[in-house]
């Protein structure tokens, strides 16, 4: 196809090049002025410049009179009628007329006003949120703010509140899922003897298996146990004897009970008082897990042990951001864990999963140590006695040395990683390394 037929033969508004002539190099002037050359257009002077339109004149500087305004003439209403356009006047959607009349009568009638005021209030809230996620830490520092302020009249002793730290996570996790994700699959995972099992459950399964080991610390404090299952059982009897009898698999409704307990079990506390000093007190109330016991001051770090690790089983079932506890309960916990540790290590030998004690001391003396270095956040140094569960750790004892994160640490404990995959720097006796490393995931349990 030759230019001449082709789409290029006419310009950009459909006209033809030949036939615009001096009309289009005036009508291309039009938009300077029809007396200016186009700004292309060679030739000096002040016409070369593109014409540029004067500011248009404002009437007050014209000298002319302003155009008078006139205050709208509130409208005469019966009290009905304008305590049914309080909505409206809140919401600026009244004529001129009617909100005259409206702001009249909320002088004289203060049934009116007050109900004005609390519209108007409202109005400030109905706006559309840029995000609806709070600041995970919000909690915390709105708490902190009001502590220094005044301390709460019934404090939660320190040693609870790890627990009333992570189920209220857990609760605000609960609170943002939908109704099916309640049955998205979870699999539970822990250590018995030398290998790790687990248990296929649901977000609502793994709330129920909270709820009814719960009910362990929920009986030593003589609170109403939910579950409604044995005492003598251990945790994962408990478990297993409540999902049991439920006649339908868990649903949503199993969030209610398991938060009531636990709002319970940390008023009982904090009305029993804090013994931080750890000398008698509620916090050495025992708690029977069947074929052992905990002072309730460690159930309680148990507890929250606990709520965080299947917390975070629920986060990656349902794909939810979820972040370790504050560094200061993480210290809590991995402080518990170090300290069942030589029972773990006494237990395992017994079934002859560890190697048999080389040095056995009295209790209370120093014996065969492993340092055991948590690194990060919330960690620090333990001395593990290896021999004897009386026995005490000693610097100069020391065969073994460990290092672990914390969180990784925490994950060893709670059977979710094994042993031998452990990131871990070692050093010293591997044999003692590889029965403290096996005695910590020998923590875990369903």
């Amino acid at each position: 196809m030759s230019a001449a037929n082709g789409p290029d033969r006419f310009g950009p508004f459909g006209e033809d090049p030949e036939d615009a002539g001096e009309g289009e190099q005036q009508g291309g002037n039009e938009a300077f002025g029809r007396d200016q050359p186009s700004p292309g257009a060679a030739g000096p002077g002040p016409a070369d410049r593109p014409w540029i339109p004067t500011p248009r004149s404002s009437v007050e500087d014209t000298g002319r009179p302003l155009p008078e305004v006139t205050a709208a003439e509130p409208a005469v209403l019966e009290h009905r009628v304008l305590k049914s356009l309080l909505g409206a006047w809140a919401l600026a959607a009244c004529s001129p007329e009617e909100a005259a009349a409206v702001e009249i009568h909320l002088g004289d009638c203060g049934t009116c006003a007050e109900e004005a005021l609390r519209l108007r209030d409202a109005v400030g809230l109905l706006h559309a949120e840029e995000s609806l996620d709070l600041d995970p830490m919000l909690r915390s520092r709105v708490l902190e703010g009001c502590l220094t302020r005044r301390p709460a009249r019934i404090p939660v002793p320190g040693w609870a509140t790890p627990y009333d730290a992570e189920t209220a996570r857990l609760d605000a996790l609960l609170q943002d899922i939908g109704d099916g994700e309640w049955h998205a699959p979870v699999r539970l995972r822990w250590y018995e003897g030398a290998e790790q099992v687990g248990k296929k459950t649901t977000v609502a399964g793994v709330i129920a298996h909270l709820t009814s080991v719960d009910g362990l610390v929920a009986r030593a404090l003589g609170l109403e146990d939910p579950s409604s299952v044995p005492p003598e059982l251990g945790p994962t009897a408990r478990t297993k004897a409540y999902w049991k009898s439920s006649y339908f698999p868990p649903t949503r409704a199993v969030r209610a009970p398991w938060r009531e307990q636990s709002h319970a079990v940390i008023r009982t506390v904090s009305f029993a008082g804090s013994d931080e000093a750890g000398a008698g007190g509620s916090g050495q109330l025992p708690v029977s897990y069947g074929n052992f016991e905990l002072a309730l001051r460690d159930a309680m770090i148990d507890r929250a042990f606990e709520c965080w690790i299947h917390a975070g089983d629920i986060a990656d079932a349902v794909d939810y951001p979820y972040e370790a506890p504050s560094p200061r309960h993480l210290n809590r916990m991995i402080d518990l864990a170090a300290r069942l540790l030589p029972g773990s290590l006494a237990m395992r030998r017994r079934h002859g999963l560890a190697a048999p004690a080389r040095e056995l001391v009295g209790a209370g003396r120093p014996g065969r140590s492993l340092r055991l270095e948590v690194e990060g956040a919330g960690g620090g140094e333990w001395l593990i006695a290896l021999d004897s569960p009386a026995a005490v750790g000693s610097d100069e004892r020391e065969v073994a040395h460990v290092a672990l994160d914390g969180v990784e640490f925490c994950r060893l404990a709670a059977g979710h990683v094994l042993p031998e995959e452990a990131a871990a720097g070692q050093v010293g006796d591997r044999e003692a390394i590889r029965d403290v490393l096996s005695a910590t995931a020998g923590l875990s349990r369903l």
